[in-house]
This record gives C-alpha cells, sequence and structure tokens, in this order.
C-alpha cells in the first residue's frame, strides 16, 4: 500500500494521503511520499490539483511518537517542517489551481497542509485545529502565512488558545471556502473541479499568482522563520514535556517562566 495515492485524468491530478489507520501523520515518509506527487502533478501539466485523504481524518499533523521517540528532536523537527515546506511552497507556486477536501480532523500540520490550498471544501463533520503550543511547540507548514487570510488577532486566538473549530466556525473565519453534508463532499468537489475546468486555466493562473504574491511576499522567508523556530522549540524543554505528555496522555507541566522583578518609578 502506498502512503499516498497519485492519478491523473482529463487534466486533473487527485493526490490522496493514504496512511488511514494512523490518522494521516505527516511523518518523512508521507511527506517524500506527497513530495513525489506534487511533482508529478506538475509534471503532467494539471490544471486542477485535489488534495483529499482516506479514512476519518484529513491529517492529525506530526507524528508525535516519533518526536518522542528520537534523541535529536529538534533535528528531526527541522527536517520535517522542511519537507513540508517545500510541498507547500510548490503547491502555491505551480500554475493549478489547488483543491483539497478535508473530512475529519486538520490539526497542526495537517490544517496547514489543508489550506495551503486555493480553495478549501469541509464536509459537516471536518474539525481544524492549530494545536502546535499544546506540544510546546511553535506552527510550521505556513501557518503564520494565514495572518494574511484570517487576520493576526484571529491567527493569534487559534495558535494560543488552541480552539477546535467546526466546519461552519472555519468557514465563518475564512479559511473553509465551502461546508457540505458529509456523504455530498466528494461530489460538492467535483463540481468544483468542473466549474474550474471549463474556465480559463491562464487567468486562473494569474488571479491566484497576483493574490499570493500581493498577501504574502515574504513567504520564503517565513516559511525559513518557522522552520528556524519550530526546531528550537522541540529541542527546549517545553517542547519535550509537551510530546511527553500528549504520549502519556496527560495534561503536560511546563516550567513557570521567570518573571524580570522591576522597580516601580520613583514618585517626585
Amino acid at each position: 500500500m502506498s502512503l499516498v495515492d497519485y492519478s491523473f485524468a482529463d487534466a486533473v491530478a487527485r493526490i490522496r494521503l493514504n496512511d488511514a489507520a494512523r490518522g494521516n501523520p505527516l511523518n518523512q515518509a508521507i511527506l517524500d511520499a506527497l513530495a513525489d506527487a506534487v511533482r508529478r502533478a506538475r509534471a503532467d501539466d494539471a490544471h486542477v490539483v485535489v488534495l483529499t485523504a482516506a479514512g476519518k481524518a484529513f491529517s492529525v499533523g506530526g507524528d508525535v511518537a516519533a518526536f518522542g521517540a528520537t534523541d535529536d528532536p529538534g533535528q528531526l523537527v527541522d527536517d520535517l517542517a522542511e519537507s513540508l515546506h517545500r510541498v507547500v511552497s510548490e503547491l502555491h507556486r505551480m500554475e493549478a489551481v489547488v483543491v483539497s477536501a478535508v473530512a475529519g480532523a486538520a490539526a497542526g500540520a495537517g490544517l496547514a497542509l489543508a489550506a495551503a490550498a486555493d480553495l478549501v471544501l469541509a464536509s459537516e463533520s471536518a474539525r481544524f485545529t492549530v494545536a502546535y503550543t499544546k506540544l510546546g511547540f511553535s506552527p510550521d507548514g505556513g501557518t503564520s502565512l494565514l495572518t494574511a487570510s484570517l487576520g493576526l488577532h484571529r491567527l493569534l486566538k487559534l495558535a494560543l488558545l488552541n480552539p477546535v473549530l467546526g466546519a461552519d466556525e472555519a468557514q465563518a473565519l475564512g479559511l473553509v471556502a465551502q461546508v457540505h453534508p458529509d456523504a455530498e463532499l466528494d461530489r460538492a468537489v467535483e463540481g468544483v473541479v468542473g466549474v474550474l475546468r471549463a474556465g480559463s486555466r491562464a487567468a486562473q493562473v494569474a488571479v491566484k499568482r497576483l493574490a499570493r504574491e500581493t498577501s504574502t511576499p515574504a513567504e520564503e522567508t517565513a516559511l525559513r522563520r518557522e522552520t528556524l523556530s519550530i526546531r528550537a522549540r522541540a529541542a527546549s524543554p517545553d517542547g519535550r514535556e509537551g510530546v511527553a505528555a500528549f504520549l502519556a496522555k496527560r495534561a503536560p507541566e511546563f516550567p513557570a517562566s521567570p518573571v524580570r522583578a522591576t522597580m516601580s518609578p520613583k514618585m517626585p
């Protein structure tokens, strides 16, 4: 069984995450397979790329078990972030409209991957959460780029408080373009694909390029900063405690940050 399925027909590339039993975690193996599928879509000169996932989750995000098993979590997370960022950059730059279809959970890097699409469709049962700070990590996968589409304070709320958003809430925030009943999501995706295929590819690509270059002109710099930040957080005591707590299914006990004593100004 391949971790990522790829097919191409009628100018439409279809990429499906296929590690359903584990919730499609974005480990190195699945990211390598995903990168290969994206390269194939580009080589096939796809007009539309459809990104989906098998099973009950779109993606649970990072493979936390792997974080806990390594002696060097900083390097592991650095490698994973760079691999994910290459995929995200390729999806953003390719001359195709990318559509993601989310059913079930899209958490952490899974949310970032879904949001890398140009259009995000969701089933009514879809759930979205940023989740990184629960592990003592900072986000990667282009999560910081969502400031351009969601707004600064909305993104900070999602990243700092880690609410789990239902599909309708995600649509209200602007993360999701359309929400459909679970049983109708596949048909809705095909409807969107049909609209895109009937349109001018050149015009669609021009719109995509203009919008992305205007909203995130320093994308590569932002992605590199995300990599450096998450690497440092993963290797930190907070990151190690967050991973250990997650695997033990307990609440993390992050050490309290020291508070600097400040002198009150003297009154005249």
